[in-house]
């Protein structure tokens, strides 16, 4: 099938390409990119005054398939991977049963490929069970498909055992992405420990319990030579240590949020709005600047959503009692576009390395340019277009944002996987995306 993509702003830093121009794609393939390009017959667009970018990669989303699939499946959180403009996503393994054997792998794997919306990759468990005690079955993972390793959702306690997964990962030739938290600080921590979690009577969960075990981690990259990946980092200091790896050689990347740049621990009101109980927590409005100044100067390698949908009812209950986490994967592209991009705080070139580039280098997947040879994944935004977050606005299956009523600017219009559109005009499409 032919596709032809005129008249928007093509913007690649990996090639050097920022103007507008066509893109001429042939059985899934970019076969030209130019100026005035024709077919005889196909599917031709015109995305005049839109930006066209390779695809977008979130590397950190919770699908909750296996086992959840009240709070998402697989089917409906690659649609909303897709509603936002995302062509790719890896999944977390804090499932039930925890992805930790390779037969896990292989449902994720072989369900996405029947259902999804968008390219799934699958991180496999440091542990088994996700208990810090025993190394899963790493090499299974691998052989299944399995592109990282982390505990999500917990951090790996034991440094010695630490040690030991970053020994068996660098082996295979993975990152192991670590959620750092620190429990014996954290304990029963419901958000950032300060004057506003006094103020609401709340647990409070001190930064440094982040931050110790992102120094530990960073060490055991330098001693093991694994890459180490800092997950939803969200403090200044956090952001510090990791800038100081870098300059040290470690091999060291980092990843943050749009709520922890964009929300604070001032979000959390008298309402005690449980949508905003996220792990990490929300920081310091000091915090939160110094991570939007880490993505601008470079420290920090990707932006991603930790998309974690929960039910309304486990939402509605106290504070304390509510799970942590929030939606995100819909709202990313509006939240960045809108307060980084159109402000000038960053580029376009900027936002698709942090968005496309780097996660795919991390994750070790393939690269996707926009040049001839490479794989039509496309990510197609109109970044003057204003919408406002509603509850009924989500293709997810829960709505637990905290953005609910913020107006946006900018929005992923269209989503092509492998030249097929899995989103045009805004609407998801019917047809199977051809993996």
């Amino acid at each position: 099938m032919a596709l032809l993509l005129k008249n928007a702003r093509v913007i690649d830093p990996q090639v050097g390409l920022d103007e507008v121009c066509d893109v001429l794609v042939r059985d899934g393939v970019i076969v030209e990119v130019g100026h005035d390009l024709a077919i005889e017959k196909g599917v031709e667009r015109d995305l005049s005054g839109k930006v066209l970018v390779p695809g977008l990669v979130d590397m950190h989303v919770h699908l909750r398939d296996p086992g959840q699939e009240y709070k998402e499946d697989i089917e409906t959180g690659t649609r909303a991977a897709a509603h936002g403009g995302f062509t790719d996503i890896c999944c977390m393994p804090n499932t039930n049963p925890i992805i930790d054997t390779g037969s896990v792998v292989e449902y994720v794997r072989t369900k996405a490929a029947e259902v999804g919306k968008c390219r799934v990759h699958v991180s496999g468990a440091c542990t088994a069970g996700e208990k810090g005690e025993a190394l899963s079955e790493m090499g299974d993972m691998v052989a299944h498909g399995a592109v990282m390793f982390t505990d999500d959702g917990r951090g790996v306690q034991d440094a010695g055992m630490m040690r030991r997964v970053m020994d068996y990962a660098v082996q295979f030739g993975k990152a192991v992405s670590s959620h750092c938290q620190d429990e014996s600080l954290v304990g029963k921590g419901q958000m950032n420990e300060g004057a506003v979690s006094t103020r609401l009577g709340l647990l409070g969960w001190p930064a440094a319990g982040e931050e110790i075990q992102i120094a530990r981690d960073i060490e055991l990259s330098k001693l093991t030579g694994c890459h180490i990946h800092v997950q939803h980092l969200s403090s200044a200091h956090g952001l510090d240590l990791v800038r100081r790896g870098k300059e040290d050689g470690a091999p060291v990347t980092c990843e943050v949020t749009p709520h922890h740049m964009f929300l604070t621990e001032e979000s959390i009101g008298d309402d005690y709005n449980t949508n905003f109980k996220v792990n990490p927590p929300l920081r310091t409005a000091e915090d939160a600047e110094a991570v939007i100044a880490g993505v601008v100067d470079g420290t920090v390698d990707c932006i991603v959503t930790d998309h974690a949908p929960h039910a309304d009812h486990e939402k509605a209950r106290e504070f304390e009692l509510a799970p942590f986490g929030m939606t995100g994967i819909e709202t990313s592209v509006g939240l960045v576009v809108g307060n980084l991009v159109n402000t000038g705080k960053i580029t376009w070139q900027r936002m698709v390395e942090l968005m496309s580039v780097n996660p795919r280098k991390i994750l070790g997947i393939d690269r996707v340019a926009i040049e001839p040879g490479c794989r039509a994944d496309f990510t197609i935004i109109d970044p003057e277009l204003k919408w406002t977050v509603s509850v009924d606005g989500f293709e997810s299956r829960s709505n637990n944002s905290g953005f609910i009523g913020w107006e946006l600017t900018g929005r992923a219009t269209d989503v092509y996987v492998g030249g097929y559109a899995t989103m045009e005009d805004g609407k998801l499409t019917a047809d199977p995306i051809h993996l």
